[in-house]
């Protein structure tokens, strides 16, 4: 069945090219992803993706986050986000387990220095 726009003219389009027989096809198909790419993301967005995306074991830090189940993502997405001005370390306990904590702010540690011994 031939699609025909308003003026009866037969149309086409390539929704997506499976052909990877070529060298030629896979520069095309990637040079597009890239150009569209450009085209949806602002230039301090692109460049804030090149920034991180050169940071050590960054895309491996990302697989894994995608690779967890999408109730684990969102448990670590609330933690993360309910200490934005925080400090959060990790850690791996004895048993292998990753451990997330949340540090005391400053306002929470005990003071130092002279001002404690005046309380």
């Amino acid at each position: 069945m031939a699609w025909r726009d308003a003026s009866g003219e037969t149309m086409s389009a390539i929704i997506y090219n499976f052909d990877r027989s070529s060298a030629e096809s896979n520069s095309t198909d990637e040079s597009e992803r890239l150009f569209s790419a450009l085209g949806r993301y602002t230039i301090p967005e692109l460049l804030e993706l090149l920034y991180v995306g050169e940071e050590p074991d960054f895309f491996e830090l990302i697989r894994a986050l995608y690779a967890l189940s999408d109730d684990n993502r969102l448990i670590l997405q609330q933690f993360l986000e309910a200490a934005p001005h925080q400090t959060v370390t990790a850690a791996i306990d004895p048993k292998g387990r990753c451990v997330l904590a949340v540090e005391a702010s400053e306002q929470e540690k005990p003071a130092k220095g002279i001002a404690h011994l005046l309380a």
